[in-house]
């Protein structure tokens, strides 16, 4: 009785339609090289805009009165120094001006000259706004490239710890091979991001860096929750293969990671609409990538990793029935000459025994 009732229950936590994901491996590394190739066509025609912490550059405060629009201020900025320009509002602390910071990458520098004929058109633009400069200086690459290579050796510590951790985990459905493939679709999400970045314009900023720790952790939890359904279901079907137990495993997860991501993309949905209505362009590097990583995060979890994970096994599997198949055949020979030293055996009693007949016919 115990049996038929098990029997039920894992019929009824089984979905009703299993979607065939790892019989769409073409179309899954179609997708990865779409996504790299036109990270490089952005890379060539737009390159990495790399913002003023990490690349150097100017960075002038001024003080004003009234309301001033910050994006006709970048405009009126990027007319003189041709490249792009963050411009924020905010007030002194000390005396409790209102102040607007212009801050832009230069690879030769910002002279004297420059700064007097930028100061002479914002006052023209602002005439009524008595705009004046308070502080004007240089901004030093280094500690913007310090940050960033701790930045990634964090993300490469990490991947190792994650590896680690799925081999661990998931030793009795080939931990190692996991580990590879969901460090392999979280790079997937992590470009996803970062070509977004690079077609879109965006600088490449500390907003950027935070952008790719949030998908790094949101796309290693959905690719474990996946794995971790893998597991259960091995128990509940263990003569299933490997593809059969993908399929029903992410099938299972696909409500509840859809579900789960259009909140969170929904959010961030949200903070992009209210940042371009309000004209502040500068979370747009926050919002839009990370809505991006968030989507690709969805669907590398649930497509990329585990479909990988079955090629990775399959491929295993190739090369072993290969192994065992040059094991055969370098050992058939040797399994061809053993009957022929059988079939000598009596050849050779023949001939001792003719020998023995006639030493006793010569002793006659």
């Amino acid at each position: 009785m115990s049996t038929k009732k098990s029997k039920k229950e894992i019929a009824a936590l089984m979905p009703k339609k299993v979607y065939n994901i790892t019989g769409k491996k073409k179309m899954i590394l179609g997708i990865v090289i779409a996504v790299a190739l036109a990270f490089l066509v952005g890379l060539i025609v737009r390159g990495v805009n790399f913002a003023i912490e990490f690349k150097g550059g100017t960075m002038m405060t001024y003080n004003y009165e009234g309301s001033v629009s910050t994006s006709d201020i970048e405009k009126t900025v990027k007319e003189l120094v041709d490249t792009s320009v963050n411009v924020r509002t905010g007030e002194s602390i000390s005396s409790g001006d209102k102040q607007i910071t212009i801050s832009f990458t230069t690879d030769d520098g910002f002279t004297g000259d420059q700064q007097s004929e930028l100061t002479s058109k914002l006052q023209a633009q602002y005439p009524e706004n008595k705009i004046e400069l308070f502080d004007s200086n240089d901004v030093n690459p280094s500690t913007g490239r310090e940050f960033l290579i701790k930045c990634l050796v964090a993300i490469i510590f990490a991947a190792i710890v994650v590896i680690i951790y799925i081999a661990i985990r998931f030793r009795r459905i080939g931990g190692w091979s996991a580990g590879l493939c969901s460090i392999f679709a979280l790079c997937h999400d992590l470009l996803v991001a970062i070509t977004v970045n690079v077609l879109f314009g965006f600088e490449f900023n500390s907003n950027t860096v935070a952008v790719l720790l949030t998908i790094l952790g949101y796309s290693i939890n959905n690719t474990i929750v996946i794995y971790d359904r893998i597991r259960e279901n091995r128990k509940l079907m263990p003569k299933s293969s490997l593809n059969e137990l993908i399929n029903v495993s992410c099938t299972q997860s696909l409500t509840r990671s859809i579900r789960t991501s259009i909140t969170t993309i929904s959010t961030m949905l949200i903070i992009t609409i209210v940042v371009l209505v309000t004209g502040y362009h500068s979370l747009l590097s926050f919002s839009v990538p990370l809505m991006a990583g968030l989507i690709s995060g969805t669907y590398s979890s649930i497509f990329v990793a585990p479909a990988t994970w079955s090629w990775m096994k399959a491929r295993e599997a190739r090369k072993n029935a290969q192994g065992s198949e040059k094991e055969k055949k370098e050992n058939a020979p040797a399994m061809a000459e053993a009957p022929a030293e059988k079939e000598e055996a009596p050849a050779e009693k023949k001939s001792a025994n003719s020998n023995k007949s006639s030493s006793k016919k010569k002793k006659k």
